[in-house]
């Protein structure tokens, strides 16, 4: 296919023919070009932002609820810089996700020209990899580049920077382009004499531990897991990343691990004898004091990226590959094992530390809302077969913990970079990557006024998602550290929306959308209720809840996860042998 157009033309062609249906931006001097043709286009749907945060964050909502590469387009200087936080949040989380920024003319680069912004340079940390085009030959190969490159291997974002002249300028439009990618050939398949000797230490041990993250569900892989974990019997821990990837009603599943995971999933990890890491980082939020981590135990690290493996903890056995390939062959290898794992001495061990130290949470004298009930109750009402997403904070670790997750891909948050913010845009993005799933956004009050404003495209665009604001009145999660930590000193960190600045009713009426408040627990239930039956236009609940909720359990920052406090001032007492 060759044909005579603009660079513009192209970008719009490109997209196409990879298969783009829904772009999230916002218009500007350098990038107007492009939007011209992407006027007439019937396959892309462009869906205007109030700010390119939320452009970025709808993209990586879309391809968390999709599988599909995510879009964002923005124009040059700050326009790009605003993508910057979505970007860095992206590539934290291996989100795929093509941004789409316009650039002054390739004359002008250099020049700090009006609205110039080294958008490439800045962002050469926070990406996959990341293309400056000025020549509108390149730009369908580009664009064919970027999305195999997100897509493909640990996905993530790529950057595409356009010359505004690269748009203007007339090129033959060629596709398929052939790829120019010399290099980039990401391993899948793992090596089989690393998978016999996993298996090996699999059979052999006596504690052994599948600690499961995101990478699991990046490669589709929660059949797989399901399958090797009744096989070996083997307890799972699933990261924040990876919540849903396993069932949380499943008798093998544990919790979840780190600063506030489960005693059980902590303490599991701890007295370990053998690690099986599945697309994991052993980021510091699960390792806590990273020398004194499941201090017994040998690790079977397995991630597609060579880079994370022995990176913070060496890997015994290291296997490159994706995780759907190598849990397929885990499988076949632990079956071929003439003798069988006994777990029974660790199960005894484990239970007793579920029957002990269950999760729990206090409720207040003054009959104000416990927040972890609030999640109890959207977990009963709505059911698992919703999309929840959260931003960062005391909301997101009571999502994480109170809700209960059964299906991969449920639970949308932002993990690695923890960007306030998230939530609200992230569930615009799911919904119009899954228009016919219910999706709640679990928002803080301090993460809701950051990107709020996307109430108003929600409403004009027809997405009607729902919002549980956990309205404590501060930034949550920091007051909580400064009460343990700080003396009580609260510094800056009341948002005096108790006295109801702003009135998130009012605002979400101000944006067309449905408000309700609710401020006694007796009303949760019905609260919910109606939020669920309103289906047409956006519905913002604001839950006032009791400033003093705190998340338990939590190992402090820095310290040892046998350290772990499930209530203030109160340690599990490990088995004495340990």
């Amino acid at each position: 296919m060759t044909e005579q157009m603009t660079g513009a033309q192209a970008l719009v062609r490109a997209l196409e023919h990879v298969g783009v249906d829904t772009v999230f931006g916002i218009p500007g001097g350098a990038i107007l070009p492009a939007y011209d043709p992407l006027y007439d286009s019937v396959k892309v749907r462009h869906v205007l932002v109030r700010h390119e945060q939320g452009a970025g964050h709808a993209a990586q909502g879309y391809a968390q609820a999709t599988g599909k590469v995510g879009v964002c387009m923005a124009t040059s200087g700050p326009g790009a810089t605003n993508l910057v936080t979505p970007i860095a949040d992206a590539y934290m989380d291996s989100v795929p996700m093509v941004a789409i920024t316009g650039q002054v003319t390739s004359e002008a680069i250099g020049t700090d020209a009006f609205q110039e912004a080294d958008i490439s340079g800045i962002t050469m940390p926070i990406t996959k990899h990341n293309f400056l085009v000025t020549d509108p030959a390149d730009i369908a190969r580009t664009i064919a580049e970027a999305f195999h490159i997100a897509g493909t291997g640990r996905p993530g974002p790529v950057l595409v920077d356009i010359s505004k002249d690269a748009l203007t300028n007339k090129t033959v439009f060629h596709w398929p382009p052939v790829m120019q990618l010399p290099g980039y050939r990401p391993v899948t398949r793992p090596h089989s004499k690393q998978i016999r000797e996993a298996a090996k230490l699999i059979v052999e041990a006596k504690r052994p531990v599948l600690y499961v993250g995101g990478g699991v569900h990046k490669a589709r892989a929660a059949a797989e897991l399901l399958e090797f974990a009744e096989l070996t019997g083997i307890p799972v821990v699933t990261t924040l990343m990876a919540r849903g990837t396993f069932p949380d009603s499943h008798r093998q599943h544990l919790g979840m691990p780190g600063m506030h995971g489960s005693v059980p999933a902590v303490g599991a990890l701890q007295r370990a004898d053998l690690l099986i890491g599945l697309g994991v980082r052993f980021d510091d939020r699960v390792t806590g004091h990273l020398p004194s981590f499941a201090p017994h135990a040998k690790v079977v690290h397995a991630d597609i990226d060579p880079a994370e493996i022995s990176k913070n903890r060496h890997a015994d056995v290291p296997i490159v590959g994706d995780c759907k390939e190598v849990i397929s062959e885990l499988i076949a290898a632990v079956r071929n094992e003439e003798r069988k794992g006994d777990y029974g001495d660790w199960w005894r061990q484990l239970d007793a530390y579920r029957e002990t130290y269950p999760l729990g949470y206090t409720e207040f004298e003054d009959g104000s809302i416990a927040p972890q009930y609030v999640m109890q109750r959207l977990s009963a009402i709505v059911g698992p077969d919703a999309i929840y997403t959260a931003g960062v904070g005391q909301h997101q670790m009571w999502a994480a913990q109170f809700i209960g997750y059964e299906n991969p891909g449920s639970f949308i948050n932002s993990g690695g970079a923890g960007t306030m913010g998230f939530a609200l845009p992230a569930a615009m993005g799911a919904k119009m990557g899954r228009p016919d799933a219910t999706v709640w956004a679990v928002d803080g009050d301090g993460c809701f006024q950051m990107t709020n404003q996307e109430l108003a495209t929600c409403a004009i665009e027809g997405v009607p998602i729902k919002v549980a604001v956990i309205n404590n009145g501060n930034l949550g999660m920091v007051r909580q550290w400064q009460t343990l930590f700080y003396n009580q000193r609260y510094s800056n960190t009341n948002l005096q929306t108790v006295r109801r600045i702003p009135d998130f009713v009012k605002l979400a009426e101000a944006y067309g959308c449905v408000g309700l408040r609710c401020e006694r627990p007796e009303d949760v239930d019905a609260i919910i209720e109606k939020a669920m039956e309103i289906n047409d236009v956006p519905v913002v609940i604001d839950f006032v809840v009791h400033e003093d909720a705190m998340v338990w359990p939590m190992v402090a920052a820095g310290t040892s996860n046998d350290d772990i406090k499930f209530a203030r001032d109160m340690a599990p007492v490990w088995d004495s042998e340990d």
